[in-house]
């Protein structure tokens, strides 16, 4: 007797004409119509009468240059008004409808501000600005160490983006209105876009001097900071501030100078701060990045030195003095700085990363690949993600 043949289970998106709009946060446009094709579906760069599902990425919101909703989503609103149905759904609810619940996992990672500067491409220093400005908040903090929602950041740069573009809030606010009706979950965005209201011009100093925007518009700058050493320049006061600031208002004020890139008011802030408060290693650390910023490369090394040495958990303050000194060559002392990092989180993604690469330039690869192998647990979008993927097919034989 045959036996019969065993039922194939129906794919997914059998029947499905599907189209995306904004950025992906799990992959590329390309990808996303691969694997709409591996499931029965067929995808299309544009909409339709004939498009079934339109799905949304979930890196910022869907908004155009001037601010709106994407066109596509416009459309299938107005054709859905219409009565076709559409269906319009969240990365992570199409993600999760063909089954890579490890991708909508990836949508929804927590992430350090080293971490967000590599896959979001903007400086660390302002994420620490966006966070100092509550534009962005913490999900979690370890050992000082904060982590940051990626969604939440990719909000945030979006809509900075639009905001020093010129975009009205007020067009930005109703097109997040509209969009929450179909997705809801604006409340967030709606309270960075009031913060990005109230302070428009949160800039820094990019690497050739320049101010520049969130979104990365050049300003003019007639004020150009003076090269910046240990002992930078007194601070200029005007002169009708109270001559007594406290240690705090010292060390606030050097944190605006050094978002903004004027990093010799930015030290002398920081030491004034010290001389109140001499033992506050976050003030050290913040101290140990503008000289390093400045150029002053063995001055952040002992500032490094005094914020661990204060805090011994200072996470951040021991991942960049292994840097700084893998820098500058001292490879063994990075690893040592790198490891004590990794007694106090061992989840320390960052840590591990670094770790990673030391031993290899040492000549250790084989025990630099679990390092890169942890680091890909955290990790698989970014540019660090790539190098590690890279350095280990390097250095895994093939069988």
């Amino acid at each position: 007797m045959q036996n019969s043949p065993v039922p194939r289970a129906p794919l997914p998106l059998a029947g499905e004409r599907v189209a995306f709009t904004g950025t992906l946060a799990s992959m590329t446009h390309n990808q996303a119509h691969a694997l709409v094709e591996s499931h029965g579906g067929t995808a299309t760069e544009h909409v339709s009468r004939q498009t079934t599902l339109l799905v949304v990425g979930e890196e910022g919101w869907p908004l155009e240059p001037d601010g709106k909703p994407a066109l596509k989503w416009q459309q299938v609103e107005r054709w859905r008004a219409e009565g076709l149905e559409i269906r319009v759904a969240t990365e992570s609810e199409w993600l999760e409808f063909v089954g890579l619940s490890e991708s909508r996992q990836e949508v929804h990672r927590h992430y350090t501000p080293a971490m967000l500067s590599q896959v979001l491409n903007v400086p660390v220093n302002l994420i620490r600005a966006w966070e100092r400005t509550q534009l962005i908040k913490p999900v979690a903090r370890v050992f000082r160490l904060p982590y940051f929602d990626f969604q939440e950041v990719a909000s945030a740069r979006r809509l900075a983006e639009l905001v020093s573009a010129g975009v009205s809030c007020k067009e930005i606010r109703s097109s997040l209105e509209r969009l929450g009706q179909v997705f809801g979950g604006v409340e967030r965005p709606l309270s960075q876009l009031e913060v990005l209201a109230r302070d428009r011009r949160v800039v820094v100093r990019n690497a050739r001097g320049r101010l520049t925007t969130a979104a990365g518009q050049m300003l003019f700058d007639f004020e150009p900071p003076a090269a910046a050493s240990e002992s930078g320049p007194v601070l200029p006061i005007p002169l009708d501030a109270p001559l007594e600031l406290s240690a705090e208002e010292w060390f606030a004020e050097g944190c605006r100078r050094a978002e903004r890139g004027d990093l010799a008011t930015a030290i002398e802030a920081f030491r004034m701060a010290l001389m109140d408060e001499p033992d506050r290693a976050d003030v050290q650390f913040h101290l140990a990045e503008a000289l390093y910023r400045a150029g002053n490369v063995r001055g952040a090394i002992e500032r490094y030195h005094a914020a661990v040495e204060l805090d011994h958990d200072y996470l951040e303050g021991w991942t960049q003095l292994g840097c700084v000194y893998a820098e500058v060559g001292e490879l063994e002392a990075a690893v040592e700085a790198f490891d004590v990092a990794l007694d106090v989180h061992s989840d320390y993604p960052d840590a591990h990363l670094h770790l990673a690469e030391a031993l290899h330039q040492l000549g250790r690869t084989a025990e630099a690949v679990p390092h890169w192998r942890r680091y890909l647990d955290f990790d698989q979008r970014g540019p660090w993600a790539a190098a590690a993927k890279e350095r280990l097919e390097l250095a895994t034989p093939r069988g």
